[in-house]
Parts: C-alpha cells; structure tokens; sequence
C-alpha cells in the first residue's frame, strides 16, 4: 500500500508540473509549451525556432522556473512540519504556528533593508534569512520550557508572542519599502532562485529521511531516548539548525506561506500512520504537488491579476488549524 502510494503522488507531481505549465495569463497553446521544453532539453533541431523569442521566454524563463520553486518550497514547508512536530512533540506545530517563518522573513527584510542582497548577491538574503529563523526557533522553545517543562498549549503561545513581535517589525520595513513580498508570492521565480532553493530542499529532506529513527523516538520522549542511550537535545539543536536552513531559504524565495506544515503532515499522518520512514517521503512528494496547484490557483482565479499565494494557502489552512483544535483530533498515532 505504502509503496503503491509513493509511486502515485511521484507520478501525480510529475504530471503537477508538466500540467502547471500550461496555465498562465499568456494564452499559449500544448505544442509550444512542451515545444519549447523539448527543445532545451534535448535540443532537437526540428524545434529550434522555439530557441529564442516570446514563447520560449514565457514558458522557460518565468513558468517552469515558478513551478519548481513552489515545488521546492512545498516540499521544504512540509518536511519542515513533520520535523518540528517531532522535536517539540506537538502535532499543531508547523514554522508558521511557532513563529519560525516569521522570524525568517524578519532577517530577510533588515538584510533587505540594509543592502545585504545587493552586496552579496541576490540569494545570499537567504542567509540571515536562516539566521533569523534559527534564533526564533530557539527563542520560541526557551520562552516555553520558561517557569517550568513546554507543554503543547506553551509551545503555541510563545510560537504566536514571537509571531508577532517578528510580523511587526517585518511589516514596518515592508510598509517602507513598499513590498508586498511576505504576503507569500512565486512571482519572483528565477533559474538562479530554483538552482539555489531546490538542492538545499533535497539536501535538507535526505538528511531528515536518514534520520527517521531518532524522530521517531522523539515522539517517545526523553525519558525513553535516555534509556536507550540516546541524547536527543544535540539532535533536537541539529534538526532546528536544519530546517532554519530550509525555511529560511524558502522565506526568501516565496515569502511567508503557513499551514503547509501543518495541513501536509497530518493529512498523511492520518492515513499512514507516525513512522517518519513514510512520513517525510509522503509529505514531501504531497506537499510540493499541493503548493504547485495552489500557485496555479492564484494565478488564474483574478482575472489579468494574481492573488498572493500566503493568502490562499492561509484561506485553505487556517479552517484546518481551528478544526484541529476544536475537535482536538490531533495527537500522535490516532491519539486525542
């Protein structure tokens, strides 16, 4: 079952990407969409007309490199929820919940605002970036373990003071600014975006993938881990360093986007189980096909406009959130 799984949602984001493609305010036909991606490809000559020219730069330069960056993003978000879930032992957390994509967008605004990007290069304002979301992370889990051991209620609500405290002082440079990037938007996609963000992604999910047995024993907790002779606070320090690594970048590259991490991983939880062996393959492959449709979505439900895609995931995630909680259908394995 798990394998016949695994090959349908690897097939079904196949066919999410060749499918996403076509959609777009330019009204371009299939044969010049999949013309254009043979040609690169595979350079055949017969289709060398589409080498060059308005065709080629719609379908190659803009769509296709959107598609995989909200690829990317969406498997990033979602492997990034599975991992926090099982580091703070809490089903309702995702980087959006504790704050981590707030502190993301945080960096990459001051970096912004003082011309790091431009000093470095473009995608280095991933870098503080991570560095913001990695201080938030630990941040978040200090003020819970505050007056005594984090429990799941803490978690939330030192996640949501430092939410806040981050979106407030990233909205006032926005407001500045007068960017509108961490309402989550793809539109910023770029060949050099996707070569960065998508190996980091891939790197970042075998990494955690190799790792499955120690989330799973965190869901046991440090009790059990001990016993066993595992010390799960270095892994705990290892595996934030690493998605502060994945959400920063994605931060950067997409903007802010909740729910991902949330939705995606309880959705497979539900029906496979909490063996992080199938968890994390299933989330990640769910995950980037959902956020590549989403984009489509914002992309052709405003007519000659687009809708920001943190807005709709948010409209779609958000009701999630709140029916977990009022039907408190959320604990680990089934449990409530």
């Amino acid at each position: 079952m798990y394998v016949a799984v695994l090959i349908g949602l690897a097939a079904f984001l196949i066919f999410s990407i060749l499918a996403a493609i076509t959609f777009g305010n330019a009204d371009l036909s299939l044969k010049d969409v999949y013309s254009v991606i043979a040609y690169k490809l595979f350079h055949i000559k017969s289709l060398s007309a589409y080498a060059e020219g308005a065709v080629h730069d719609v379908v190659w330069l803009i769509r296709l490199p959107r598609v995989l960056l909200a690829l990317a993003v969406g498997m990033a978000l979602s492997v990034c929820g599975v991992v926090m879930q099982a580091i703070v032992q809490n089903p309702l957390a995702d980087p959006y919940v504790l704050g981590i994509s707030s502190g993301a967008s945080l960096g990459a605004t001051l970096a912004i605002m003082l011309g790091v990007g431009g000093f470095l290069g473009g995608n280095s304002v991933g870098v503080p970036a991570f560095i913001g979301a990695m201080v938030t992370s630990f941040a978040v889990i200090a003020i819970a373990n505050m007056g005594g051991k984090a429990t799941s209620a803490k978690l939330i609500l030192a996640g949501m003071a430092v939410s806040a405290v981050c979106s407030a002082f990233s909205n006032f440079v926005i407001y500045i600014t007068n960017d509108k990037w961490t309402m989550g938007s793809l539109a910023g996609a770029s060949w050099s975006r996707v070569g960065v963000m998508l190996p980091v992604t891939l790197i970042c999910v075998i990494i955690f993938w190799t790792q499955y047995r120690n989330l799973n024993l965190m869901l046991l907790g440090d009790d059990v881990s001990i016993t066993l002779g595992t010390d799960l606070h270095r892994l705990r320090t290892f595996y934030l360093i690493v998605a502060s690594v994945m959400i920063g970048f994605a931060v950067y590259c997409a903007g802010v986007i909740g729910f991902v991490g949330l939705v995606i991983p309880h959705v497979i939880r539900i029906l496979f189980g909490t063996d992080h062996r199938r968890l994390l393959p299933l989330s990640a492959l769910l995950g980037a096909s959902f956020l590549i449709w989403c984009d489509v979505a914002c992309r052709v439900i405003l007519k000659n406009s687009e809708m920001p895609i943190g807005v709709l995931v948010s409209i779609i995630g958000a009701p999630c959130f709140i029916y977990l909680l009022v039907r408190k259908s959320y604990g680990f394995g089934g449990s409530k």
